[in-house]
C-alpha cells in the first residue's frame, strides 16, 4: 500500500466512523419537524458559510424540488445562500454577522424553520440569525461537528457529527441532509 492508499483508507475510515455514530432518534424528530412545517405550510429556510453553504443549497434543492415531486404538495422552502446581491449589500451596508438574520426578518414568521450546518458551530452570523430565529418563534436546527459550539446551545434540535476534520464532518452533513430530503422522496406517504 502507498502512503496516498493509506492516507485515502484513514480518510474513509474516518468519514465511516462518522457516518456510523449519526444519531438516528434525532434525525427522525427532525424529519417530523419538517413533515409538520410542510403540512402547516410553514417556510424553511437553510443557511451555511463555505462549503456549508453549497450544502444548505443543495438540501433546499432536494427538498424543494426532489421531495415536493414526489409528495405533491410544495415544501416552501429557500436557501439563504442565493441572492449574491443581497448578501453582499447586507455584509457592506452593515456587517457580514447580519447577512442571514436580516433576510429573516423579511421572510420568517412564527412557526418557520430555520436550518443550518455548521463544522465550528460558532460562525458569528449563524449565531446570529438563530438568536433571532428563537426570539421570534421558527423552530431551529442545527448540524454541527464535534466542536459543537455556540449553535449546539442555540439550537432546538441539533445534530453532532462526531469528527474535528471539516472534510468528513461536510461529508456527514450532506448524508444528514440528504437523509432529511430523501424521508420524503423515498417515503412519500409521510406528507399525506
Amino acid at each position: 500500500m502507498t502512503d496516498m492508499q493509506a492516507w485515502i483508507a484513514q480518510y474513509l475510515a474516518g468519514a465511516q466512523q462518522a457516518l456510523a455514530a449519526l444519531p438516528q432518534e434525532t434525525l427522525a424528530q427532525i424529519i417530523e419537524v419538517l413533515r409538520a412545517a410542510h403540512r402547516d405550510d410553514r417556510q424553511v429556510f437553510a443557511m451555511g458559510n463555505g462549503g456549508s453553504a453549497a450544502t444548505a443549497q443543495h438540501f433546499i434543492c432536494d427538498l424543494g424540488k426532489g421531495a415536493s415531486d414526489k409528495i405533491g404538495k410544495r415544501f416552501r422552502c429557500m436557501s439563504l445562500n442565493d441572492n449574491v446581491a443581497w448578501m453582499t449589500a447586507i455584509g457592506n451596508d452593515y456587517a457580514y454577522e447580519d447577512v442571514f438574520v436580516r433576510q429573516l426578518e423579511n421572510f420568517a414568521r412564527a412557526g418557520d424553520v430555520a436550518l443550518t450546518m455548521s463544522v465550528s458551530g460558532n460562525s458569528p452570523n449563524l449565531v446570529k440569525a438563530f438568536g433571532w430565529a428563537n426570539a421570534h418563534g421558527l423552530t431551529t436546527i442545527a448540524i454541527v461537528g464535534g466542536r459543537r459550539g455556540t449553535l449546539a446551545t442555540l439550537a432546538q434540535h441539533v445534530v453532532v457529527v462526531d469528527g474535528q476534520h471539516y472534510g468528513q464532518v461536510e461529508d456527514a452533513h450532506m448524508c444528514v441532509a440528504h437523509i432529511l430530503a430523501y424521508a420524503f422522496m423515498d417515503n412519500p406517504e409521510i406528507a399525506r
